[in-house]
């Protein structure tokens, strides 16, 4: 396990932190309450707990509130439920008093969490809140630069005990509470040493997985869940209700069994919503006709991506310039006339060039420009490129931005870039994006491709903005930046097929 040793010599406090989380403190005045807290019950009570019912309640209520917590959001995260056995196995060897996990042939089949603490009370809930703050350590979904092999061998930072507390599949769980008289603790014997033990089931932590799939929540449970959600976590509804406990139980608690007779849950009824409006889907390219006028269709210092029909050799549609052509001129003939396009139409980008003072008539590729002696604002065309993308470019990479006029390459992004790790293909931002994201899981967020097939996108760089909002869409949690130093930004665009 590994540990951290501070010595606070005012205080005269000592704090350890290891692997398994315990927390140890001087003894003080109400060392007695604390004992008490975790006595058996009295003797002629037949109804005894391996822990006190309110750290119980506490112990399961904290579970379920940091698994439906966790981030990036889990898809398939389980509501989890106190399991008995689990607690008597937990009592089993928290009795042992032995500072390790065990025993050895039950941790084949579950997982477990240790705690010990001395000195002033401190309730379950502080340990199960310290092993959660392992997250500090750890990066979804692998824990790379976390040590699993503790308390055996210690070294590095640990974050185990968090990733088998949010491990998606574990769904039962079991602790105990043990006051040890005397209990040996990284070389030292520890009085009086409050020992938590916290079994798990089915187990988690398996080397190589992920602890859960990421997603919008609940939209990967298992079918037995039926569709229930409950705080981000699979949930299904009980339909029926324990017996309260009673004097007359027997020392092991077990679920009652019902009465051999169906009990039907009345089916809720679900009022008749108005169908959602599909988003719209934004474009970069405009769709124009062979005499579409440059000063028709662009407005702004950059001019789009243009989709020239077929068959705008022959047009009638004017063409004034070379090189530089005046705005009255036909986009598609202009860019037949500078060789970019043929008859059978194509792409071409389009950006604004300020006034000229004349354009020069010429005879290109089949297509006849005319002159024109007198200033006037001007545009040039240039080829769109398509590039093959992985789920890890970035604009930044790809086409940094230099200025409004700046054109980047149309992009096919392969399938399922949403499953790559956050740390390899980020996305911040929503709508306007950093332009450090990943350009291919940013158009899975979008929306303007979908993540099992992939497709080809549009991307526009622009100014950056001061703050850039995360959001989960599609599947894809984005992050947030506020007042970014460096980069630019870019807008996301779909592509009609």
């Amino acid at each position: 396990m590994s540990c951290v040793l501070n010595r606070v010599v005012p205080l005269g406090l000592v704090l350890l932190v290891c692997g398994a989380q315990g927390f140890f403190l001087p003894n003080v005045t109400d060392l007695e309450k604390l004992l008490s807290k975790y006595q058996q019950d009295n003797p002629h009570s037949r109804v005894r707990r391996a822990i006190p019912r309110s750290d119980k309640e506490e112990i399961l209520m904290l579970h379920n509130k940091l698994r439906g917590q966790v981030y990036p959001t889990a898809s398939n995260m389980e509501y989890m439920t106190w399991d008995e056995e689990l607690e008597w196995s937990a009592a089993g060897w928290a009795h042992e008093c032995l500072w390790e996990h065990g025993p050895t042939s039950l941790l084949v089949s579950i997982g477990q969490n240790l705690a010990v603490h001395w000195g002033r009370y401190r309730s379950p809930g502080f340990h199960v809140q310290s092993w959660y703050d392992e997250v500090k350590d750890y990066t979804y979904p692998y824990p790379h630069e976390c040590n699993p092999w503790c308390p055996e061998r210690c070294s590095g930072h640990m974050c185990t005990h968090y990733t088998q507390m949010v491990w998606a599949t574990t769904n039962k769980i079991g602790c105990a509470v043990n006051i040890c008289p005397r209990m040996k603790v990284w070389g030292d014997v520890w009085e009086n040493a409050v020992y938590l033990v916290c079994n798990y089931s089915p187990k988690g932590n398996w080397i190589g997985e992920a602890p859960y799939k990421t997603g919008q929540p609940c939209s990967e449970c298992p079918p037995s869940y039926g569709g229930g959600c409950k705080n981000n976590l699979c949930y299904r509804e009980e339909t029926y209700s324990p017996k309260p406990e009673t004097d007359e139980m027997n020392e092991v608690e077990v679920v009652s069994v019902p009465d051999e007779k169906h009990i039907w849950v009345q089916p809720r009824v679900v009022r008749p919503t108005k169908p959602k409006k599909e988003p719209a889907v934004n474009y970069m390219t405009q769709v124009v006709q062979c005499d579409t006028k440059m000063k028709d269709k662009c407005k702004g210092s950059t001019c789009n991506r243009y989709q020239c029909p077929a068959g705008c050799l022959n047009d009638k549609a004017r063409v004034f310039g070379t090189l530089f052509y005046e705005s009255s001129s036909s986009i598609c003939r202009a860019a037949i006339h500078y060789g970019i396009l043929d008859d059978k139409g194509g792409l071409v980008d389009i950006t604004r060039n300020g006034m000229v003072p004349f354009f020069v008539k010429s005879e290109r590729n089949g297509v006849e420009s005319l002159s024109k002696y007198k200033p006037s604002s001007s545009f040039v065309v240039s080829e769109v490129e398509v590039r093959n993308l992985d789920c890890f470019t970035t604009v930044a990479q790809l086409c940094p931005f230099k200025n409004t006029g700046t054109h980047c390459p149309r992009v096919h992004c392969p399938a399922h870039c949403r499953d790559e790790p956050s740390y390899w293909a980020s996305v911040f931002g929503t709508n306007v994006y950093a332009d450090s994201s990943s350009i291919c899981k940013t158009a899975v967020h979008a929306g303007v491709i979908q993540n099992e097939s992939g497709g080809y996108v549009d991307v526009m760089p622009v100014d950056k903005k001061k703050i850039y909002v995360g959001s989960l869409r599609n599947g894809v949690q984005s992050g947030s930046l506020k007042t970014p130093q460096d980069g630019k930004a870019f807008r996301i665009f779909a592509v009609r097929q």
